[in-house]
């Protein structure tokens, strides 16, 4: 009896680049607001908050969408 070896599914999960974006974003954002150094890292979790939503409610479930 030949044994079939499942071949690892190739997942194109491209959710680290959104988190990477908002996170950028988020700090480049945080330091132009210019009121103090505080601003930088709140920036950066507002911009990963906001790619959380973005891909929960906008990306997720169209995967196969063309």
């Amino acid at each position: 009896m030949a044994q079939h070896h499942n071949e690892p599914k190739e997942d194109n999960n491209f959710y680290s680049l959104y988190y990477i974006a908002g996170l950028l974003a988020g700090l480049f954002v945080g330091a132009i607001v210019d009121r103090g150094l505080i601003y930088i890292p709140i920036g950066g979790v507002l911009g990963l908050l906001t790619a959380a939503l973005f891909i929960s409610k906008l990306v997720k479930g169209r995967e196969n969408a063309k």
